[in-house]
C-alpha cells in the first residue's frame, strides 16, 4: 500500500472527469504528484497538479483547484480537500485509511515497502574500490556503507543489482607498493633500513607483509634485479592486501558480488579495443592540452598527445588518454572498465567515489555517453570526507605517512551497526563528523541509539503483552482481526501516518540514489513512537496495555507490531541488526 500513489491515481481519474481522457492525452505527460505537505498541520497529502495543468489549459490555477477539490471530496476515503495559496491542494484522509495501513504492514511482513519500480532492470553499483596499497581506513567506511545501502535499496524496489569493486592494481602506485614491500622484506632478512625513501609507503602493515614473504621464500628475491622481483612481489602484496580489505568489508557487513582487476583489464587488451572504437567514431585526435588555470594537473603535458573529445559530450575540456611515453592514462583504463560494464549488460551504472575525485565526474560521464552511443547512463555519487573526533579533538590520518585509523579499528571500537548508521546520517555530499564519544552515548542526540531504542521498546511491549495474552493472540494473522478503528488518538495517528509514508520514502530514496533519506525517516518514526510512549507514561488511557480494555489493547499491540516491523525492515536495508533489548 502506497497511499501517495493511490491518491495520484485518484487525482488522475478526477482530471479525466474534468477534461476528458482524450483532452488529457493531447496535453502530453502531466506529472501528478502527491506529497507530504511541508507543514503537517495543513493535511495528510498535498498536490500542485492544478498549478502545473493550468498553464496548459489556460485556466486560473485556483479555479481549477476548486473544481478538482469538488470532485475529490466525494471520494469515500477523503475527508477534506482544500485549496491553499496560488493553487495548492491540501488533502486529509479518513481514519479508515490508517487502519488499512496497519493491516498492510502486518500482512506484508518483511515485504512491506517492496515495489516493482526497478522491474528487474540490471544496474551496476561500484563502491569502495580503494587502491590495494594498504588497509581500508575509516574514511573508506563511508563510501562502503553508502554503496552497500544503496544497493540494498535498489534491490528492495525491484532492480537486479550487481555490487562491484574495481581493483586499481595497475600503474605507479602498485609499483611503489611493491618496492615498499621489498624494502620491508629485506629488513626482515636482516638488512639494515636506515629510513624509508620519500614517496614509499611507511606503514607498519608492510612490516608484516615483508616478514611473511621472508618466512615463505627466504632470500629468494634478495639478490635479483628489480625487473625480476617487482611483478612477483607486486602480485603478492596486492593479493595479500586485497584479502585484508575483504576481511575489513566483512567486519562492516558490506557485500561485493564482483571484483574486477585493472591489471587484468589492461593485460587483456580492452583498453586498446575501446580506444579503437573511439577512433573509429573520430572521437580521438592528437593535440596539446592547455595547462589548467590556477592548478596543476597530472594529465597535462606541453606536447602533442592523444586526446578524447570530451567537450563534445558536455565536459569542460578534452581529456588525455595517452601519455607522451605511449602508456595509457588512468582515464583510458577507466574508459575501458566502463565499456566492460556496458558490454556485460549494464546500461545503468552508479559509481561511488571519494571527495578527491570530484573533478573526474564530467569526463567519465562524457566517456560513458561516447562508448555506449548514449544508451548508458552513469551517476556518480561523491562521498565527502569524514572527520574523526575523540575527546573533542580531531584524529589526523595519512596513509602515505603510515598514520591512520583503520576501518577495522573503528568497527571494533563502536560496532558495525553504529558505524553504518552514522555514515548514513548525512547526505553523501556533506562533510561528516564521527565523534567516538557521541556515537556510543545513550541519548536522543545519538541517532543510532534513538532508533534502536524504539525497536527495543516495541519488543519490550510485546514481551509484556505475552504475560496478558497468549502468543497466538499476538501473531500478525490474529491481530488482523482486531478493530483498528479504535486507534484514533492524534498521537497514535501521527505514528501510523509515518508508517504509511514508508513505501514512498523507500522508492524516492532509491530513485534519487540517496540512502540517507531512510536514516532520516527512521529517526522521524522513532521520534513519533517515543512521543507516543511518553504520552502513555503521563496519561494512563494512552498506555499500550490496558487490562480493562482488551480490544483497544490488541489494536495497540497491532500498532506496536507494525512499528517494530517497519523499523526492522528499514534497519535491515541499512545493513543494521535491530536490537530487541538495550543493554546499558
Amino acid at each position: 500500500m502506497n497511499i501517495f500513489k493511490e491518491l495520484e491515481l485518484i487525482i488522475e481519474k478526477t482530471l479525466i472527469e474534468i477534461l476528458g481522457q482524450k483532452k488529457l492525452y493531447e496535453l502530453g505527460d502531466i506529472l501528478v504528484r502527491a506529497e507530504p505537505p511541508r507543514d503537517k498541520a495543513h493535511g495528510d497529502l498535498a498536490t500542485n497538479v492544478a498549478m502545473v495543468l493550468s498553464k496548459k489549459i489556460s485556466e486560473n490555477p485556483r479555479d481549477l483547484a476548486e473544481r478538482i477539490c469538488s470532485i475529490l471530496i466525494n471520494n469515500k476515503e477523503i475527508k477534506s480537500a482544500e485549496v491553499a495559496g496560488p493553487g495548492f491542494i491540501n488533502i486529509r484522509l479518513k481514519n479508515c485509511i490508517w487502519a488499512r495501513c496497519i493491516k498492510d504492514v502486518l500482512k506484508s511482513g518483511a515485504d512491506y515497502g517492496t515495489s516493482a519500480y526497478g522491474s528487474g532492470r540490471r544496474i551496476n553499483v561500484e563502491y569502495v574500490s580503494a587502491n590495494p596499497t594498504g588497509p581500508l581506513h575509516a574514511a573508506h567506511a563511508r563510501g562502503a556503507v553508502f554503496g552497500d545501502a544503496l544497493a540494498r535499496l535498489l534491490s528492495k524496489v525491484g532492480f537486479d543489482v550487481c555490487r562491484e569493486y574495481y581493483i586499481n592494481d595497475a600503474g605507479t602506485q602498485v609499483d611503489i607498493l611493491a618496492r615498499s614491500t621489498f624494502l620491508r622484506y629485506q629488513e626482515a632478512l636482516g638488512h639494515v633500513v636506515d629510513s624509508i625513501p620519500e614517496g614509499y609507503y611507511p606503514g607498519d602493515y608492510l612490516i608484516v607483509l615483508g616478514k611473511e614473504l621472508a618466512d615463505r621464500d627466504g632470500s629468494k628475491w634478495s639478490s635479483l634485479e628489480e625487473s625480476k622481483w617487482l611483478p612477483k612481489i607486486r602480485s603478492y602484496a596486492v593479493n595479500r592486501l586485497m584479502k585484508s580489505i575483504k576481511d575489513d568489508l566483512g567486519l562492516l557487513g558490506v557485500e561485493i558480488d564482483k571484483y574486477t582487476s585493472e591489471h587484468e583489464l589492461v593485460g587483456s587488451g580492452k583498453v586498446e579495443d575501446v580506444m579503437k572504437k573511439l577512433a573509429d567514431k573520430e572521437l580521438i585526435y592528437k593535440g596539446v592540452l592547455e595547462r589548467p588555470k590556477g592548478k596543476k594537473s597530472d594529465d597535462w603535458e606541453p606536447r602533442p598527445q592523444l586526446l578524447f573529445k570530451a567537450k563534445k559530450f558536455g565536459d569542460d575540456v578534452d581529456r588525455a588518454i595517452q601519455k607522451s611515453d605511449g602508456s595509457w592514462t588512468y582515464f583510458a583504463s577507466d574508459v575501458a572498465y566502463h565499456m566492460d560494464k556496458f558490454k556485460r549488460g549494464y546500461e545503468s551504472m552508479i559509481d561511488v567515489w571519494g571527495a578527491d575525485h570530484g573533478g573526474y565526474v564530467q569526463r567519465m560521464q562524457a566517456a560513458v555517453q561516447a562508448i555506449s552511443d548514449g544508451k548508458a547512463k552513469l551517476d556518480v555519487k561523491i562521498c565527502q570526507i569524514v572527520h574523526l573526533l575523540q575527546n573533542g579533538k580531531p584524529i589526523r590520518m595519512s596513509k602515505r605517512a603510515g598514520k591512520f585509523v583503520t576501518l577495522a579499528d573503528v568497527v571494533k571500537a563502536v560496532g558495525k551497526d553504529v558505524v553504518r548508521f552514522i555514515m548514513l546520517s548525512r547526505r553523501n555530499d556533506q562533510v561528516l563528523e564521527f565523534d567516538f564519544d557521541k556515537v556510543v552515548a545513550q541519548s536522543r542526540e545519538n541517532p543510532v541509539f534513538y532508533v534502536q531504542y524504539a525497536h527495543a521498546r516495541c519488543c519490550s511491549v510485546l514481551r509484556h503483552a505475552i504475560e496478558v495474552f497468549s502468543e497466538e493472540a499476538l501473531e500478525p494473522e490474529a491481530l488482523l482481526l482486531t478493530d483498528l478503528s479504535l486507534l484514533n488518538d492524534e498521537n497514535e495517528l501521527a505514528v501510523i501516518k509515518e508508517l504509511a509514508s514508508f513505501p514512498r520514502v523507500i522508492e524516492s530514496a532509491a530513485k534519487a540514489h540517496e540512502p540517507h533519506r531512510l536514516a532520516f525517516y527512521l529517526s522521524d518514526l522513532a521520534a513519533a513512537f517515543h512521543s507516543l510512549w511518553n504520552k502513555g507514561k503521563d496519561e494512563e488511557s494512552l498506555r499500550f496495555i490496558l487490562k480493562s480494555d482488551v480490544e483497544l489493547t490488541l489494536a495497540r499491540i497491532a500498532l506496536i507490531r507494525a512499528i517494530a516491523s517497519v523499523l526492522a525492515i528499514g534497519l535491515g536495508i541499512m545493513g543494521i541488526e535491530p536490537v530487541r533489548e538495550m543493554k546499558s
